[in-house]
């Protein structure tokens, strides 16, 4: 992966769960429980529906919150205030990771489909405060998940960011498709590849791969 293929990059946009922080601190686990606890709460069914609903609507609609919404018509903002009211003490500082973030040259962001309380939070727990010129959650969508197109493009007009400088590192390899049909370099950061016409990268270790990037 010669860093040439980054060489006209100016912007860098960050998925936050699994990619700014490593799926072995499981910390999204924790959310899944969550959500399917409110599932259960909300629309009076049990745990075994409330799982199928939860997993069927991220297949579907791209997250269960869209899915709740487009079904049952929930208020998202009391949603993702309890389903992301969990323990962060699981996350641990990556002095290097942050390293080589604010190495990197340009405009740097976060854009996750969870929300931005959320996301300062976990940035806090990885060390990573203050390296970001913005951060954007499924609000600044009108929370319309990623992999939608209109998502990524009402988030990017707001931050004034021209995909044809940036780049978009992600761990769900579908969330990859908007951004390259946009002209973005895109990298997957996950344990396997998956190997995809619009995966131009594939890193088992987001710090690792930007290190190849900043010589750092």
């Amino acid at each position: 992966m010669p860093a040439e293929h980054f060489s006209h990059i100016r912007s860098w946009v960050f998925d936050l769960d699994n990619t700014l922080y490593p799926p072995h601190m499981r910390l999204f686990d924790q959310i899944e429980i969550r959500m399917t606890n409110w599932v259960m709460t909300a629309l009076g069914v049990d745990r075994a529906h409330a799982d199928h609903l939860r997993a069927s609507y991220w297949k579907l609609y791209g997250t269960t919150l869209a899915g709740l919404m487009a079904e049952h018509r929930i208020d998202p903002e009391a949603y993702l205030a309890d389903v992301h009211d969990i323990d962060f003490s699981v996350l641990s500082p990556d002095p290097l990771l942050a390293q080589r973030i604010a190495a990197l040259p340009g405009r740097r962001i976060v854009y996750t489909n969870a929300d931005t309380p959320y996301a300062h939070r976990v940035l806090a727990a990885r060390g990573l405060t203050g390296l970001f010129d913005a951060v954007y959650g499924v609000e600044h969508a009108g929370y319309r998940p990623k992999p939608e197109r209109a998502a990524f493009e009402q988030v990017f007009a707001q931050d004034g960011l021209d995909p044809a400088t940036a780049a978009m590192f992600e761990d769900d390899a579908r969330n990859l498709a908007a951004p390259h049909a946009m002209g973005m370099r895109t990298v997957h950061i996950a344990p396997d590849p998956e190997p995809a016409p619009h995966i131009h990268h594939h890193a088992a270790d987001l710090s690792y791969f930007l290190s190849r990037l900043t010589g750092r």
